[in-house]
């Protein structure tokens, strides 16, 4: 048996010839919601893994932690790697790559998405199940981290070729995952009906759990509120670190950069809070009005057309401007290394909010926090969308299913306290909120493992 005590790789390769799925034709409201609004030719200038690991040894020496504890704490519990081999609709089969790493458990459940991205690899999932382990540490959710995908172009997949992949992915983690071991979450490039499948088969595994993911439809014990969460989250942050600096969000000029479910939830919410947004961008283009764009006029427009791209209420511009367009607050929204040393000096907002997973490479942060800008990192800025998940393994594992209400003032209760948490931190080792949020979940994991006999 294993426990937390335990850092095991795990690396699976099992082929099966996976048997064809009937086809099932869904209603639209089923199909999967998947987000290409993002751009996925942006490309990290810092190793993500890399990125994050600087971080944390920035962390860990601010805390004093001993070299060995530390050494524990950044190697993964486990790693999966398998091949998920599919027949395709016209009847040839086609291997992916599936991965999922399992980062710790010290706290609670290992918890992460799943994403489908022709760019997922080892590294990126790594770094990202590890920004997990803290983001979950520093919302103060008794939960691990982890992250998994699939090397895969999802909009080059039919629905069905989508369920079947999916399928044979779960078949082959299903005995690695589970509602006090790992609990998977949609990310990008899936979502609620990628859930269902996960649930249905792993529950022929298993019998009947529907904690075992988050995100799911609501019909299967979805949480009310949770298509918003991150988005509300990335509100509530906003709200705090303004209120921090004696301004409010009402009359503050916003750029999203990145207009998917993060971006344009944010987009909506900020708006309907009285800032102005001002610039917006997605994966097929950018567009600009001082005045303030129509978010309503321009969510509409993004459901009909599938992107931002033609929108007449504002002029379009070259994407690549829109993170040094003229503004007070700058959410980037979308893939990692978007701001970089390349484009930082020209950065012109005064606060950064991370919407996005790893937006700022540690260059730019130190070019940035030199010209003054505040940065509100990733690990609490977009840590709404775990939180709403851990209320929906509440509610799963209760039975019992909360108001809408409830969901976002709870919500709100945890993001309000999660940046009290962090100022603390930054007062403690005089430094700065990327540093004050990595120490505040470095420090918990540590002690939980320090705590439940680590070395013994």
């Amino acid at each position: 048996t294993q426990t937390h005590k335990h850092k095991v790789y795990t690396s699976l390769s099992i082929h099966i010839n996976a048997l064809a799925v009937s086809r099932i034709t869904f209603s639209n409201s089923f199909l999967i919601k998947v987000s290409h609004r993002i751009n996925p030719k942006i490309k990290s200038t810092m190793n993500a893994l890399a990125a994050t690991n600087r971080n944390f040894k920035l962390a860990s020496r601010l805390l004093g932690l001993d070299s060995k504890l530390e050494k524990s704490l950044l190697i993964p519990f486990r790693e999966i790697k398998v091949e998920c081999t599919i027949p395709k609709d016209d009847g040839t089969l086609a291997s992916f790559i599936g991965f999922r790493v399992q980062h710790d458990n010290a706290r609670g459940p290992m918890k992460g998405g799943i994403r489908y991205h022709p760019e997922v690899e080892p590294d990126e999932v790594n770094a990202l199940a590890q920004l997990m382990t803290w983001k979950t540490a520093v919302a103060k959710i008794p939960y691990g981290g982890a992250k998994g995908g699939i090397g895969c172009d999802p909009s080059e997949l039919s629905i069905s070729e989508l369920e079947r992949l999916t399928r044979v992915f779960t078949q082959k983690i299903h005995d690695l995952i589970g509602i006090h071991t790992d609990v998977p979450a949609p990310d990008m490039g899936t979502g609620p009906q990628t859930m269902a499948w996960i649930l249905d088969e792993y529950s022929k595994f298993h019998g009947h759990s529907p904690a075992v993911v988050t995100g799911k439809p609501i019909d299967l014990g979805g949480s009310l509120g949770r298509d918003a969460a991150t988005g509300r989250g990335v509100l509530f942050a906003t709200e705090a670190l303004l209120n921090e600096h004696g301004k409010s969000i009402s009359g503050q000029r916003f750029v999203i950069q990145g207009f998917g479910n993060v971006g344009s939830w944010a987009a909506k919410l900020i708006n309907e809070k009285g800032g102005k947004i001002v610039a917006v961008s997605d994966v097929t283009g950018a567009i600009k009005n001082k005045n303030g764009i129509d978010i309503s006029g321009l969510l509409e427009h993004t459901e009909e057309n599938r992107g931002i791209k033609g929108f007449d209420g504002a002029d379009s511009i070259d994407p690549d401007s829109v993170l040094v367009e003229d503004c007070d607050v700058l959410v980037p929204a979308a893939l990692g290394g978007v701001i970089n040393r390349e484009n930082a000096n020209e950065i012109k907002a005064k606060f950064i909010i991370e919407g996005a997973n790893h937006p700022t490479d540690p260059e730019a942060d130190e070019i940035l926090r030199k010209k003054g800008v505040v940065i509100l990192p990733d690990i609490y800025a977009n840590s709404g969308g775990v939180t709403v998940s851990y209320f929906e393994w509440v509610q799963n594992i209760q039975g019992f299913m909360w108001e809408e209400e409830k969901v976002n003032k709870e919500l709100q209760n945890y993001m309000t306290r999660g940046f009290k948490d962090l100022k603390d931190m930054c007062k403690t080792h005089s430094c700065d909120l990327r540093m004050g949020a990595f120490t505040l979940g470095v420090n918990r994991v540590a002690q939980a493992t320090v705590i439940r006999g680590w070395g013994s």
